[in-house]
């Protein structure tokens, strides 16, 4: 089998690098009529597939006598078969003759030189350019310094014409027939170079084939251990050259048998070989590449969770394509699940390991800014702090009131109530005048900052939406601990609305500030340092209110807050509040409170 002269022609389409993920179906026989009794080997298709160029010896119907070996040809058919095989009389003689490749056009054909007149007279190859349907007289391929002295040798030839791979036993040959490559530049071919000793050994190297891009070498050989007396390895061109290669990888046993397997060739999805597995004489061999599943992947992201976070993270699944994966994010990260994210859009490239690659996108959210958020529950707001009694902007809150401003330029049909409270120590009138200024000045403050000053206002509340309750008026001291007042004690920033459609023409909530020193009832008063206790008032209860209690329900009078109803009808905070569905300790005048 060693014999026969012949390398392949890489015609088609290109081979994925990555060959040693393959899985192919179980090889058969050519089918149609290439195979016979004789020997066939050495398949080589037009560029199209549909013209099958073969070598069979020992077949007495050749030029020569039954050991010469001749090219044959065959046409498919609509079937999708190889039939009707014929003798390439254009090219046959009585000397052995094979073909070895045909250019990306079709109309040059190259061949192993047999035609000098003289059996081994010239030994290497020739190229025959086609003339209507015939082929013209071979020419010699002048490779300089290539002196082949062996019995045995072959070539190959890319359909750019650009390299030939060549093997014989040559100068710096490792043991057997080696692998050596020439390139041609400006129409003229190189003197022939090693390709190392990673591709080959002691052994020999025989029936090289390229890919198309010329990055895979598939080549038989008996040096590299495996199946049989010859098998089919492939290795990877690692840079530029054609000296550095990977280590060659061993095409497994459903293509190498225990015998001779080599002349290896690809056309699409289909690969052919020459293989004696069955019998003493070679026959051509066929399977197909089982596709490898498509590459898939999906991601599902986790927003961050308050306003301006960085706790944002995504869950990548990549599915199927073939593992392991790689993944490069738009933001430079390489893992499959990135976190620590902040908002926006993250896009992964997802590669398996043989180049697929498929892109996901992905978007990061915040906690939308929606009518009714508070803004303090979104972001990293620490507290606005006034000193004692006055309501002027300290730096400590200029730096939170910032953050407000950044939100609102940020989202520019935002519109905010900005509401200023107080704790329920110091009189109820004291409290809500000192905190409807704490109010005005923060707004004042935001508005100055901000395009279009009306999306933001003030509001002064004072006592009247405690978030604990701790009434300070009545019989009995508040237990609340200063912690408790604290958070009574709050400036919160809530969203009206984020459609700047509804924004008011002019802000008419935001009070003005006005001195509480120049208000005849509040003049002398002071904000509570801790221990202020304002007795609740000694009022009657009228006839009707009486009755009104009798009858279950309760009508508030001026001046009167929860905390006097509880006092007036028994009933506690706890179970007002929970029988009026009251969110607050808020009440007013002339609402009706029911009492069980």
């Amino acid at each position: 089998m060693k014999k026969i002269l012949l390398i392949s022609i890489t015609l088609l389409t290109s081979w994925i690098a990555q060959a040693q993920f393959w899985d192919i179906n179980e090889p058969v026989k050519l089918k149609g009529t290439v195979n016979t009794e004789a020997e066939e080997s050495m398949p080589v298709f037009s560029k199209d597939s549909s013209i099958l160029y073969f070598t069979r010896t020992y077949d007495k119907q050749n030029k020569g006598d039954e050991n010469d070996q001749d090219i044959w040809y065959s046409v498919k058919d609509k079937d999708g078969n190889y039939v009707d095989c014929k003798l390439l009389t254009d090219l046959n003689n009585k000397f052995n003759n094979t073909v070895f490749g045909i250019n990306q056009a079709g109309n040059t054909i190259y061949v192993i030189d047999s035609y000098e007149g003289k059996k081994d007279l010239m030994k290497g190859c020739a190229s025959s350019v086609k003339k209507g349907n015939s082929w013209a007289e071979p020419k010699h391929v002048e490779i300089p310094t290539l002196d082949i002295e062996g019995e045995y040798y072959g070539f190959h030839v890319n359909e750019n014409e650009s390299v030939i791979i060549i093997s014989y036993k040559g100068p710096n040959s490792l043991g057997e027939e080696d692998l050596y490559y020439s390139k041609k530049d400006n129409g003229t071919w190189s003197n022939p170079i090693h390709m190392g000793n990673v591709i080959n050994t002691p052994g020999f190297e025989i029936s090289p084939f390229l890919t198309k891009g010329l990055d895979t070498l598939f080549f038989s050989s008996n040096g590299l251990g495996g199946e049989g007396d010859g098998d089919i390895f492939f290795a990877v061109r690692l840079d530029d050259s054609f000296t550095n290669w990977s280590a060659p990888k061993n095409l497994g046993n459903k293509i190498n048998s225990p015998k001779f397997d080599a002349y290896f060739s690809i056309t699409a999805s289909t690969l052919y070989w020459s293989s004696n597995r069955d019998g003493e004489k070679s026959d051509i061999y066929t399977t197909t590449i089982i596709p490898r599943p498509k590459l898939f992947a999906s991601a599902v992201g986790t927003d961050v969770t308050v306003y301006k976070g960085s706790d944002g993270k995504i869950d990548l699944t990549p599915k199927d394509g073939v593992g392991p994966y790689s993944y490069k994010w738009s933001n430079g990260d390489t893992v499959e699940d990135p976190i620590n994210l902040v908002k926006g859009e993250y896009t992964v490239t997802v590669t398996d390991a043989i180049n697929q690659t498929v892109d996901v996108t992905v978007f990061i959210n915040e906690p939308p800014l929606i009518e009714g958020n508070e803004i303090g529950d979104l972001i990293n707001l620490e507290p606005i702090y006034f000193d004692l009694g006055k309501w002027n902007i300290r730096p400590d809150a200029a730096k939170e009131l910032d953050k407000i401003v950044a939100i609102l330029n940020e989202n520019p049909h935002l519109i905010i109530e900005l509401g200023s409270h107080t704790d329920c120590r110091s009189s109820m009138a004291f409290n809500m005048r000192l905190s409807q200024n704490r109010a005005a000045s923060s707004a004042a403050y935001i508005k100055a900052r901000i395009k279009n000053p009306n999306r933001i206002y003030g509001k002064g509340y004072g006592e009247t939406k405690l978030k604990t309750d701790c009434p300070c008026e009545g019989d009995v001291l508040p237990n609340c601990s200063e912690d408790q007042h604290q958070m009574n004690r709050r400036t919160e920033f809530v969203v009206v609305s984020n459609d700047s459609l509804k924004l008011p023409k002019k802000d008419v909530v935001t009070p003005k500030i006005v001195d509480y020193k120049l208000n005849p009832s509040l003049r002398g008063q002071v904000e509570s340092k801790g221990s202020t206790f304002v007795p609740a008032a000694k009022t009657e209860l009228s006839e009707e209110q009486k009755s009104n209690i009798t009858q279950g329900f309760y009508v508030v009078q001026a001046g009167e807050t929860l905390y006097r109803v509880h006092i007036n009808t028994g009933i506690s905070l706890a179970e007002l509040k929970r029988i009026n569905k009251l969110k607050d300790n808020n009440v007013k005048l002339g609402q009706k409170l029911l009492l069980k």
